[in-house]
């Protein structure tokens, strides 16, 4: 019973669109119809400032934390704890990309993701933050620091678990590698612009202009 409602809260947690109430508060109508239209903090900075987009990668990232401690503090639990939490987690991760409150039309994940396995495994997500902000840094792609983490956060698992280097669970392995493909996939357009070139890089000072054109 527990386990169940431990997934139903992590569930709806992540559908909370913070993204649209967020840069609603900052004039933004409906981020959906602005830029990507990605409920995301990368469109939320586009379209509404620096101010808007760290207060929705806060929420975002909150999120996933939340639906694991949550989890973790349940009185009981027929699976294990460290099941419960991680299940907890996936579906805070799966209610952001596909939020009830919204017809199932939500973000990429990525933040959510980070909340989560920062919770989970802070050693191994800080080695892919480092990996995404090296990324972000060199190219000002935003899309390609979080697909080269994901990436590299699947690697440091599958080889800490075979290689021994550390104690890991053996349920993080497939994790790891199913939040890998779930970011590859809701990141497919951006691969498309990346490959093609027309990926625009991310201006960090101010929001782009063309986004603030639409929102006139």
């Amino acid at each position: 019973m527990y386990d169940i409602l431990a997934i139903i809260i992590g569930y709806i947690l992540g559908s909370v669109p913070f993204a649209l109430l967020i840069t609603r508060a900052f004039g933004v109508k409906n981020l959906r119809a602005v830029g990507s239209g990605n409920l995301g903090a990368t469109n939320a900075w586009r379209a509404a400032g620096p101010a808007a987009g760290i207060l929705v990668s806060a929420s975002d990232i909150g999120k996933g934390v939340l639906a694991v401690l949550i989890a973790g503090v349940m009185p009981d639990s027929v699976i294990g704890f460290e099941y419960i939490k991680l299940m907890s987690g996936i579906a805070a991760v799966l209610g952001h990309i596909f939020p009830v409150f919204l017809l199932f039309r939500g973000g990429k994940g990525v933040n959510t993701a980070l909340g989560v396995m920062i919770t989970l495994l802070p050693v191994e997500t800080l080695i892919a933050l480092g990996i995404f902000i090296i990324a972000v840094a060199a190219s000002r792609r935003i899309s390609l620091g979080s697909i080269l983490a994901a990436i590299v956060f699947a690697i440091v698992i599958s080889l800490e678990y075979l290689l021994e280097f550390r104690e890991v669970h053996p349920v993080y392995v497939p994790t790891a590698l199913f939040l890998m493909v779930l970011i590859i996939v809701t990141h497919r357009t951006n691969i498309k612009r990346l490959i093609s070139g027309k990926e625009g890089p991310m201006n960090f000072k101010t929001r782009d202009a063309h986004e603030v054109e639409n929102n006139a």
